[in-house]
């Protein structure tokens, strides 16, 4: 079983700070990010992130799931999703029907394009 840490009362805290209460790495972190789209935090105006409480509580759930429950990523990010914690993947609502016809499109255009080309470098 996992150990409940008290986490600082703070509004916001920095991935230095993050990282030493994950208990992992600022890379690593960076790394979850794009992995995991329940974790965004924001950036300060000079750039740096800055985490939200419910950003390091999905971290802490994260490194339980894949560190002491062996998880994989895409297992514990179907995990986050059945808690509710994780939102489904982005869904562009194309049709497969529908995207063969735009990839046909693409490569008329590309086509036409090149040939247009040819045409410029003869002029």
């Amino acid at each position: 079983m996992a150990v409940r840490q008290q986490l600082p009362a703070k509004l916001y805290y920095r991935i230095g700070e993050v990282a030493g209460i994950v208990g992992v790495e600022p890379h690593v972190l960076r790394y979850w990010e794009t992995e995991f789209r329940s974790i965004r935090p924001q950036k300060s105006a000079k750039g740096q992130r800055v985490y939200s409480r419910r950003d390091v509580e999905t971290l802490l759930k994260v490194k339980e799931l894949l560190y002491s429950h062996r998880f994989t990523i895409a297992g514990a990010r179907r995990k986050l999703r059945e808690g509710g914690i994780e939102p489904p993947p982005p869904d562009a609502g194309v049709s497969s029907e529908e995207a063969q016809r735009m990839r046909a499109a693409l490569v008329e255009i590309r086509s036409e394009v090149l040939a247009l080309m040819d045409e410029l470098d003869r002029v």
